[in-house]
């Protein structure tokens, strides 16, 4: 009797229980306990690495469990190594592993050895708070003894707590029994996600503002000063024929050379034939004899008619000439 006694930490809760006349533990209590106990006196290595994290983030293709609190993740890997991690829940953020519980119609106030036991270090009582998980290993009196994992900051031990502590118990046995009538969801986020405000509604106008927008109009801008710069020759601006600024008329044809006619001296342009246009002077009305002009200056002798000798005029002395 002593001997078998002595020899406690060697056998199971169920053994223990069953040797004193106790309630024997379901199987699925018994083999998450035998996990559990194996690892007891696991230290997390630097960073807060653990290889349940490491286990949990491979399972779930998600890095950043790898160094998170991983009180969780242990009881998620030793439900798995024992085969009973569809009962248990695998989860990696204690309020989600309660609302499990809830789901499942396996949450309860009265601890039981094998059931997962959820604490509230502010003392509330809403699953929501919930900051830890354990497994209940032995109930006694008002006290319960746990295997825990993340506590002293890097161990994973035993421990004995009080009740005022506790927001409640989840029971795997009991998962069990009612396996059909929720799903079972296995993965949640480590962390509640931070509530996201509200997003106003987006306006057609809005993708004006947006960087490829502004250099879209930037390629546009450097694309018709090119062409305008380009337009230039030695000082003269070309101009294009837009709608506004074409010519309303006809081009003047071209000579068979390929040389715009010339101008007349009138300002009109030649017929199509080629030869520009010369106005015909007017007939001259005939002079009668003997009286035509003589222009003015054009001698000292008078003017003379023809056929008639008129007498010869004196000419006329400039001012500063003196008479003879």
């Amino acid at each position: 009797m002593f001997w078998a006694i002595s020899r406690f930490d060697d056998y199971s809760p169920s053994w223990f229980a069953g040797y004193l006349g106790g309630v024997t533990l379901d199987p699925i209590a018994d083999a998450l306990l035998k996990r559990a106990q194996q690892e007891l006196g696991y230290k997390e290595k630097l960073g807060q690495f653990t290889k349940f994290g490491q286990w949990y983030a491979d399972r779930v293709q998600d890095t950043q469990y790898k160094n998170a609190p991983w009180c969780d993740m242990f009881i998620a890997w030793a439900a798995d190594k024992a085969g009973v991690g569809d009962y248990v829940g695998q989860f990696a953020w204690t309020p989600s592993h309660a609302a499990w519980f809830r789901k499942q119609g396996a949450w309860t106030q009265q601890p039981e050895p094998g059931a997962l036991v959820f604490f509230d270090w502010q003392g509330g009582k809403s699953y929501k708070g919930v900051d830890h998980v354990g497994i209940v290993e032995k109930v006694q009196g008002k006290k319960i003894h746990t295997i825990e994992a993340n506590v002293d900051r890097v161990w994973l031990k035993r421990k004995v707590r009080e009740t005022e502590k506790v927001v409640g118990y989840g029971l795997p046995r009991v998962v069990k029994a009612n396996v059909g009538a929720v799903e079972i969801r296995t993965t949640e986020q480590p962390f509640p996600a931070a509530p996201r405000a509200d997003v106003p509604r987006s306006s057609p106008l809005d993708v004006l503002g947006t960087p490829p927008a502004l250099l879209a109009a930037m390629v546009l801008v450097t694309i018709a000063l090119s062409i305008r710069v380009t337009g230039r020759r030695r000082g003269t601006h070309r101009r294009f024929a837009w709608p506004w600024n074409a010519p309303s008329g006809k081009r003047p044809a071209t000579s068979p050379s390929g040389k715009r006619p010339a101008t007349a001296p009138d300002g009109r342009r030649p017929a199509a034939g080629g030869e520009p246009r010369v106005p015909a002077r007017p007939a001259r009305t005939p002079v009668p004899p003997g009286q035509e002009r003589v222009p003015a200056g054009a001698g000292t002798a008078a003017t003379r008619h023809a056929g008639s000798t008129r007498h010869a005029t004196r000419t006329r002395r400039r001012p500063y000439e003196t008479p003879d």
